[in-house]
């Protein structure tokens, strides 16, 4: 027998027999037994049924077995059946975290009333549970910097080799592409002691930036009523992320370059040097050398930074990897949210296909919080008119690649599958770049 949606527990045979057939009638998997002693067998970990139990048992009662339940499973509903004289009793039951009762005469119509509500709950919360696990696992890199397109499959590769190391690292990209993620996951896999601690440079007025990293004693200037520790010095063993660092002031440059070369700092009003150990990642959406050769940026600090670099490509370069973020955002902001993901029909995905984000994965990811929040999906907005013989190749390479993901890289099945000849496949798998183990 398979689980059953509802277990029920009646001694009484007769009813017990009737609630059965009126919840199969409603097409609910139900089975009754007579005793806790026997549901016990059937009520394990994994159950995810709801349990219909009477108060007034052989043996053991119905609320020490609600008790033994809910210490098992807290959001386990169990409904409770009672006569009217324990009424009071199962009131202070379901203050103790019984779902419902039910009192004795009941109707068919009631009980299955009941047992739709506890069902949808407890379906709701087995969904949630499952999505707090699947982002539990999302701890690897294939989890935080998602997608199947080449250009993230060699993103993470790089990631994966550099993060152990202590090389510097400059993140290039346009707004929205996920710079302080990869700045994050590059930290995390560091296996560095200290904090990640991240600064905006554009976002800091040009008077505050010496206190800012630096830091500065009590009565360094006016209104510095006490010690003050720099992001410098806070990132002791660990990572600083400076995001926006072309905004950062050319006097701030120098001395910036001078703590990266001799990793000692002085806080702004002493002249004791602090030796500091951590690692820098910079983000810029600007074009360094470029800025460098006008003047904006020195020379020098560029060349210091860009040991390693990290390109993160556009969204819209990299289309493919749009259905499956979306579902990933989707879940995340269900499990925010308290609610079931809704479904992503083929028409939403053909309208994310089509887009250009130009807000790139941030805006995609409002996208999928609207869509969770019954808000309808619209990307006309701001958008660029996309080429039709773009569209439909970008179309084919998400098609091509979806079913070589759930062929697991099998190209004869595959091609069955899309009723195409495998030579054909193989062509468009070169012509798509898409990744060798798939083809």
């Amino acid at each position: 027998m398979s689980d059953p949606q509802v277990l029920i527990i009646e001694d009484d045979a007769d009813v017990r027999l009737g609630c059965v057939q009126a919840l199969t009638l409603e097409g609910i998997r139900s089975h009754g037994v007579d005793s806790t002693e026997k549901a016990q067998r059937l009520v394990g970990p994994g159950f995810s049924g709801i349990v219909v139990c009477d108060i007034r048992l052989p043996g053991q009662d119905g609320l020490s077995f609600m008790r033994e339940l809910l210490a098992q499973d807290a959001a386990l509903p169990v409904i409770l059946v009672t006569g009217h004289a324990d009424v009071a009793t199962a009131v202070q039951a379901m203050r103790d975290g019984a779902y419902d009762f039910i009192e004795k005469p009941f109707t068919s119509q009631h009980l299955v009333e009941v047992v739709k509500r506890a069902l949808e709950k407890r379906a709701l919360t087995l969904e949630v549970r499952g999505l707090k696990k699947q982002l539990a696992g999302l701890g690897s890199l294939e989890g935080r910097i998602i997608g199947r397109s080449a250009a993230i499959g060699a993103l993470r590769r790089t990631v994966s080799e550099i993060a152990p190391t202590s090389a510097d690292v400059l993140i290039l990209g346009e707004t929205g592409t996920g710079k302080e993620l990869v700045a994050r996951c590059l930290h995390d896999a560091s296996g560095r002691r200290g904090p990640f601690v991240a600064l905006n440079c554009g976002g800091l007025p040009e008077t505050l930036f010496d206190s800012e990293i630096f830091g500065h004693e009590a009565g360094a200037f006016s209104g510095a009523v006490k010690r003050r520790i720099g992001k410098i010095e806070h990132a002791q063993q660990g990572t600083l992320f400076l995001d926006e660092i072309e905004s950062m002031p050319i006097p701030m440059q120098i001395k910036f370059l001078r703590v990266l070369q001799e990793r000692v700092i002085e806080r702004l009003g002493s002249n004791q040097q602090i030796a500091v150990d951590f690692r820098v990642i910079a983000a810029t959406k600007a074009d360094l050398a470029a800025e460098s050769a006008a003047g904006r940026f020195r020379n020098d600090l560029y060349f210091r930074l860009n040991v390693v670099t990290l390109e993160l490509p556009p969204l819209r370069a990299r289309r493919e990897d749009v259905p499956l973020l979306f579902e990933h955002f989707v879940t995340q902001a269900a499990l925010r949210h308290g609610r079931e993901p809704p479904a992503v029909t083929e028409a939403t995905v053909r309208e994310l296909m089509g887009h250009g984000w130009p807000g790139n994965v941030r805006e995609l990811r409002n996208c999928a919080e609207r869509h969770v929040l019954g808000i309808k999906v619209s990307t006309a907005a701001n958008d660029r008119p996309v080429p039709l013989a773009e569209a439909v190749d970008q179309f084919e390479k998400t098609l091509i690649a979806e079913e070589l993901r759930r062929h697991h890289g099998n190209v004869l099945r595959a091609a069955k599958t899309l009723s195409t000849a495998k030579s054909t496949l193989f062509d468009k798998i070169k012509k798509h770049g898409l990744d060798g183990e798939q083809s």
